[in-house]
This record gives C-alpha cells, structure tokens and sequence, in this order.
C-alpha cells in the first residue's frame, strides 16, 4: 500500500505530541563548559485536513520554524509522532519531497545568476516531472502571477515582490500535496501582495492544495485562512478560527482617522475610543472582532473625514493579551 492510498484526510497533517529539544553548551569558566536543554518544540498536537488552509502563528521564538522543519524532514523530532501526506518526513525524506513545496520569504530556492526559465529548468530535472506537466504547470504559475516578460531576467535583478512570486512557482512545478509558506509576503508592496494572496486562493480552490502558513501579518491570515494554529514557548496556545482567537486575546484593530483640521478628540463613537491624537489624524481603538463599517459611518456622519485606514493588531499584542487573561 503506498503512502497516498492509506494517508488519513482528517489528518492530512497529522501532528501527536511533537517534542524537539536541543542540548545548549556554554562556556562558564576556563576550559569549563555546562550544558542545558532548551525545548523549543514542547508536546504540541494538531491535525490539518487535506485542502484546508491554515495559519500558523506565533511570536519570534515561538518553535515556527523548528516545527516547520519538522514537518519538512529538515530536523528529527525528540519526541512524539508526525505524518504528512502518510510518511514520516524525516525517515521518508526522498519520497516526501515529491509531496511538498516549500517557500522562505527571507530565502530564496532559485539560482542567484541564473534566468529564472534556467532555474525552473533544473527544477525540472531534479523532480523528473513530465515534460507536458511542467509546461502547464509554468504556463498557469506565469499567467496568473505575471511572470510573463521576466523569465529571462537572472534571479538577482528580479524586485523582491517578483522574486517571490518566481518562488512559488518553483515551489508549485512539481504538484505538491502541501505548501509550506513562511513570511510570503513580507516587504511586498500592495499590488504584488494582492496578486499572491489572489493566487493562492485560485490554488487552494482549483487543485486542493494543503497549505500552511506562517506570518507576521495578519491581514494575509484573514485573507487566506479560517483556522489558526498558535503556538508560543513551544506550546499550542490556541487552535480555531481567526474571529475566536480574537475574542480570547480581547485583542483590538485600530482605526486611523484623518479630518480636514485638527479638532478634539473624537467622543461618542460606540464600541470605539480615542487613544491617540496627532494635528488632524486620531486613533481609534475597537475590539478586532467587531466590524469596521459602523464605527465609519460614525465617524463620517459627524465629523469632516479626509481619509481613514484600518490597522491589525500584532501577533505579539494579541498573545500578550491571551497570556495576561
């Protein structure tokens, strides 16, 4: 029986009690050293269906990335037992590997000097896919995300936002069963941010791909995911939906005001408050849960608005507020 005939889809990736702990040595004299355990993976559980889209959040040093390259093979767990797609990534390596592509924000897969049509190339070779796989593959992956015109130009001439955007096509050539993204679309600018929150979307739709992602910004998870995964210390903190996670954290949106002249802070707005004035633009708390538009037609039915924008609470915020309830 293969992998993909006897894996689980309520368990796509099926994660039971996962432990990573690393052995710390340090020097505390002449020709002394001591050692400590640090745990930075700490019995967590949690189970993703096939095709569903999941955030999973944390602040830095929360065991992310030490997860993530768990569930990619990278690192072997100390404890506890992990399944993605039916292997075991780390004493499945090579058969995982056709399963899953992987996307680092801050690094890039492709080849530094090379156009990305020769980068794309080599990973075709080193996949094996089909020749008329890989061209519908990259021909879709071109189109939607607007490589068209950049497929000669070497990887190191390319703008962040387009480089990023030829990484997901590397990561998505061969098919993958899972997406790992981690920090996709950090420093884009809007337009190139729009275009991969878009496309994922298409993807997660139109060919069931599992996806996981990692990020800072908020606003990318409640664009692309019902569920967030949230771990801290090593430890699952919370695991449901965005509007939930909310609630628990007490956490609060922002709403920035600009009037056409400075005036006193703005009063009787319900379910908001003025935390901060500066000249003519005031910020507005509310309970990130609660929905925008009232709190608007507040603020335009009574006051001279110029313009207003909304601003997410950080990762950070809200699981200091969950630690502190």
């Amino acid at each position: 029986m293969t992998g993909e005939e006897s894996v689980d889809d309520d368990g796509f990736i099926d994660v039971r009690e996962l432990e990573k702990v690393f052995t710390v040595r340090r020097r505390s004299g002449f020709l002394r050293r001591t050692t400590s355990e640090v745990r930075a993976v700490d019995g967590i559980s949690f189970a993703v269906p096939r095709g569903e889209m999941v955030g999973f959040i944390g602040p830095n040093g929360a065991g992310k990335s030490t997860t993530i390259k768990m569930l990619t093979g990278i690192l072997t767990p100390s404890g506890g037992r992990l399944r993605v797609a039916g292997v075991d990534p780390w004493k499945e390596r090579t058969q995982l590997v056709r399963r899953i592509g992987v996307v680092f924000g801050q690094r890039t897969t492709l080849w530094w000097d090379l156009p990305l049509r020769d980068s794309y190339a080599l990973v075709k070779r080193m996949y094996r896919i089909p020749e008329a796989r890989y061209r519908a593959n990259l021909e879709r992956c071109v189109e939607l995300l607007e490589l068209d015109g950049l497929l000669e130009v070497p990887v190191r001439q390319l703008s962040l936002g387009q480089r990023m955007r030829g990484d997901i096509t590397a990561a998505l050539l061969h098919d993958p069963d899972v997406l790992y993204l981690d920090e996709p679309t950090i420093g884009l600018d809007v337009i190139s941010k729009a275009r991969v929150r878009e496309f994922l979307l298409n993807l997660n739709a139109e060919m069931g791909t599992t996806v996981l992602l990692t990020t800072h910004d908020l606003s990318d998870i409640e664009y692309l995911c019902k569920r967030v995964v949230v771990i801290d210390h090593g430890r699952l903190m919370y695991d449901g939906v965005l509007a939930g996670l909310h609630e628990v954290g007490s956490s609060e949106r922002t709403l920035v005001v600009d009037l056409e002249r400075e005036m006193p802070p703005i009063e009787g707005v319900h379910g908001a408050r003025t935390v901060r004035t500066e000249g003519p633009r005031q910020w507005l708390a509310f309970p990130a849960a609660a929905s925008a538009a009232p709190l608007v037609s507040q603020v335009a039915a009574g006051y001279p608005l110029v313009d207003l924008s909304i601003r997410e609470p950080d990762i950070e915020d809200v699981i200091a507020r969950m630690y502190a309830r």
